[in-house]
């Protein structure tokens, strides 16, 4: 991601009047100085590129703009300049004082209804004056999108860009939350890859479930092959091998004796895992898993499943799961099961969510899911990432994705410096 082109990030366009605070929000979104910032009108005298992750969307090109309403020698130019940014913005954000509102603002309010670009209205300097609700109400007719920040606050920083990037999820254009490639990018034309279907109750008859049928579908329209085999023929399989598989892929429920059968050389990971990607965001469930150590008996944790099939004997996500969190953990937990399009408002009361792979939702409405998830500050995983952190295989099934997995140990030696990980009780 920090190599994708210009040409394919969301280009966010920030607008506003001079000395409205355009290059300290920018600076505060981006975590960094990257836009020099005075008090004295026009400092941004050109546009100001940052190119950054900015998740739940990904790369983006912020766009810091010189002020619409310039007044100096330069002004002309630079307006024109400004305006030319319409040209190639995805999302307009636009930055207002408190009950200030004239013809420059309702010129670009103009300019993004001509071109169909969504709108972000940013009310600065919060700390100077706050907007009165008729200010509020009068915004709210050109954009359903306000927030409310005070762009010298770099401690409340993250609750900024939390409400930023809940309004993006909402109106990014379309294209930009479309799923990466399920296997296809890890794989090469004409080579082999082995998936292992455990055949157990879950298994439905005559059939395989959707994410095994949809990894399959990857693989040919990438020009590869697939050999699909059970768990116990898996090492009589790889014995007879010609050429080893450039990947192994398994459902979670047997990834510890895929991982143990498999050599080092083999990259291997989970059907979860791939959709933990391919409809979510898996850096973060992947920091999300890291909240296991955290758990303690009684505290509560939500099972989410975006289906709702019946429940069987021994279902992963409400039998599995919780014996093996229970058994980490050494004591009981509290732990409530949600399905289908059922997603809890209280989340806040929960120290863990582990979802499903999402299969059955949109890409959109899972990366709504893990934002609302952050939003409250609960830390969200999924079932193949939860599963191989209890077994500890997690950094095995992270090897075809190299830069997760560095942030993954990253954060795991973070952990480690706080003693939350490898302590004596595990």
């Amino acid at each position: 991601m920090r190599r994708t082109p210009k040409s394919l990030r969301l280009q966010i366009a920030i607008f506003g009047r001079t000395n409205v605070g355009k290059s300290s929000f920018l600076n505060l979104i981006a975590g960094q100085d990257v836009a020099i910032t005075s008090s004295i009108p026009g400092t941004t005298t050109d546009v100001v590129e940052k190119l950054m992750e900015l998740h739940p969307i990904g790369p983006v090109c912020l766009l810091d703009t010189a002020g619409i309403d310039d007044k100096s020698d330069l002004g002309e130019k630079r307006i024109k300049r400004t305006k030319r940014i319409f040209e190639r913005a995805d999302v307009t954000v636009l930055l207002v004082e408190s009950q200030i509102w004239g013809e420059f603002e309702e010129s670009v309010v103009k300019e993004t209804k001509e071109r169909d670009i969504p709108l972000i209205i940013v009310i600065n300097k919060i700390d100077l004056k706050k907007p009165s609700q008729e200010f509020k109400e009068k915004l709210s007719q050109f954009s359903n999108h306000i927030l409310e920040v005070c762009s010298l606050d770099w401690e409340d920083k993250d609750k900024y860009i939390n409400e930023l990037e809940k309004h993006l999820l909402q109106i990014c254009p379309k294209e930009f939350l479309n799923p990466p490639p399920l296997i296809g990018d890890l794989i090469l034309k004409g080579s082999l890859v082995i998936l292992i279907v455990p055949i157990d109750l879950e298994a439905p008859r005559g059939r395989l479930i959707l994410p095994q049928v949809q990894t399959i579908r990857d693989i040919l329209d990438n020009d590869a092959c697939c050999v699909v085999v059970k768990e116990k023929e898996y090492p009589h399989l790889l014995s007879k091998l010609k050429e080893l598989p450039s990947i192994v892929v398994c459902d979670s429920q047997v990834v510890l004796k895929m991982v143990a059968d498999t050599p080092r050389n083999i990259k291997c990971t989970t059907f979860s895992i791939l959709f933990a990607r391919y409809k979510g965001d898996l850096a973060k469930v992947v920091k999300g898993a890291l909240a296991i150590e955290k758990l303690k008996p009684n505290d509560k944790v939500l099972i989410a499943e975006a289906c709702s099939h019946h429940p069987i004997e021994d279902d992963i996500g409400r039998v599995k799961i919780p014996r093996w969190l229970r058994q980490f953990v050494g004591g009981d937990l509290k732990i409530d099961v949600c399905a289908g399009r059922d997603y809890p408002e209280s989340l806040g009361e929960y120290k863990l969510i582990i979802h499903c792979g999402g299969c059955m939702l949109t890409r959109r409405e899972m990366l709504s899911r893990i934002h609302q998830a952050k939003e409250k500050g609960v830390p969200i995983t999924n079932y193949g990432v939860c599963i191989s952190y209890l077994q500890g295989v997690l950094e095995r099934v992270l090897s075809p994705f190299p830069y997760i997995l560095e942030i993954y140990r990253q954060e795991r030696e973070k952990m480690k410096e706080k003693k939350y990980v490898y302590t004596s009780k595990r």
